[in-house]
């Protein structure tokens, strides 16, 4: 029941989430310059691609959804596999959906509280609504999911075209602010670890496409 670009949706959809709009701040806070912050950015990138063109190769090799227990179950066997499903359904992929929640209802409620920061009762009690709608939008059908993931990502894609080009554009009024790019670098192995961290969490998800590659096998061949 899924397409190309449907396909093409859950993972720009989710690797362009809340991360992208909350690791910038880190990056730039450990990296400690801003032409370090773009060292580690192209770092990131470049090895969170590597993970996805692996993850292509075993999408093919192993057509089985799942993912990453695909993977490990037939790499290692049951144990590890069931290891790794149990930590994921109980702490991995709860404390992203949380993250995500988070920072969307922060977002969302910080227009109409201007003179002072939102209650966190109601960034969590918002975050707790939008969690259990999606997910009775994806239990209902799956093309319906698919439908708001689409919609989701362009807006997303949208959302952040706009931030770059502000963002060039400001840079083109400011050049001066780029004669020592790397003036205040960190030289603590912690602290780039720590800017690494933020800049890698942005780019996670590449690797959600396949937790539905055997469906989209099976759609191919029908």
């Amino acid at each position: 029941e899924m397409g190309l670009f449907d396909g093409i949706s859950i993972i720009v959809g989710i690797i362009v989430g809340s991360g992208i709009f909350v690791s910038p701040k880190g990056v730039l806070f450990y990296s400690g310059s801003p032409g370090l912050a773009l060292v580690v950015w192209a770092m990131s990138g470049l090895l969170s691609l590597v993970g996805a063109l692996c993850y292509a190769e075993l999408g093919t090799m192993i057509p089985q959804s799942g993912g990453d227990y695909a993977y490990i179950l037939a790499a290692f066997g049951p144990l590890p596999a069931f290891l790794y499903l149990w930590s994921a359904l109980v702490v991995i992929m709860p404390a992203g959906n949380a993250i995500t929640a988070l920072t969307f209802s922060n977002y969302v409620l910080e227009p109409f509280y201007q003179e002072c920061s939102p209650p966190d009762s109601a960034i969590r009690l918002l975050a707790a609504v939008i969690i259990c709608l999606l997910t009775a939008v994806n239990c209902r059908a799956v093309k319906l999911a698919t439908k708001v993931q689409d919609v989701f990502s362009v807006t997303k894609v949208f959302a952040l075209l706009v931030i770059i080009i502000a963002g060039l554009v400001y840079v083109s009024k400011h050049q001066e602010n780029w004669a020592t790019p790397f003036q205040g670098s960190t030289g603590s192995p912690g602290q780039i670890v720590l800017a690494f961290y933020s800049g890698l969490f942005s780019f996670a998800g590449w690797n959600y496409l396949n937790f539905v590659t055997e469906i989209g096998r099976a759609s191919c061949r029908e």
